[in-house]
């Protein structure tokens, strides 16, 4: 065994991972907790992610281990990359694939030029509702616990800012963005707001987180070679 390395895993190391889709983030972070107790034998390791990503997005997330912890509010504060897919001319309560569609908008108006000029107004700072089938506290509940019992309530827009956007392709009813964005924005909500904006509706297909800051998508671990990395430390 690399003692060296093993130590330095309960220490604090910071690691790179992609979320499966339809994983919580806590689903993550157990699994990765679990993994290294039963394969380094470490009983005492602390973990905890650097921000959340919601069961129906995948990509990058930053786990911590040890008194790496202490980092993860400033990992938090990064600017996010995302690849998302919008499906334009319906909507749903969540704005997602979470619930089901529950209304239709005409979209025969909507032309490529059309989106990209949509997109432009965006950048930059912008107030955003958070949607209501989302973590935000209200009167001490988490806002989607009101809205899964189809209460509605009032939710306090926040500042975000918007520093990229680029239409990767555009084939109706699909568009397909890349975002590079602030901490804080709900890209579901950023699908609402451009069907809005396109006089019809949307909602977020699919999410790929890609980047934090600097640290990218394609140096993570999946599970499997997280797993490798634990069984090759073990074996050394």
């Amino acid at each position: 065994m690399d003692y060296e390395k093993v130590s330095a895993v309960e220490e604090g190391m910071v690691f790179l991972f992609d979320k499966p889709l339809y994983w919580t983030a806590f689903d993550l972070v157990n699994k990765v907790r679990i993994m290294i107790r039963s394969i380094l034998g470490l009983k005492n390791v602390k973990a905890g992610h650097a921000g959340t990503l919601d069961p129906l997005a995948s990509g990058l997330m930053i786990i911590c281990t040890g008194k790496a912890t202490r980092k993860i509010e400033q990992y938090r504060d990064l600017d996010k990359e995302y690849i998302a897919e919008l499906c334009l001319g319906a909507s749903t309560p969540s704005f997602d694939l979470e619930t089901e569609i529950i209304e239709r908008f005409r979209v025969d108006h909507i032309t490529e030029a059309f989106v990209r000029d949509k997109l432009e107004e965006f950048i930059g700072e912008q107030d955003q509702i958070p949607p209501m089938h989302s973590a935000k506290m209200i009167e001490g509940k988490r806002a989607y616990e009101y809205a899964r019992k189809g209460l509605k309530k009032e939710l306090a827009p926040v500042k975000v800012i918007f520093r990229e956007l680029e239409l990767l392709s555009f084939s109706i009813p699909i568009a397909k963005i890349r975002l590079v964005c602030s901490k804080g924005t709900y890209v579901r909500a950023f699908a609402r707001d451009l069907g809005m904006a396109l006089e019809s509706g949307a909602y977020l297909s699919s999410l790929v987180r890609t980047s934090i800051g600097e640290f990218k998508l394609e140096s993570a671990y999946s599970l499997e070679s997280f797993k490798n990395f634990l069984e090759d430390l073990k074996q050394t």
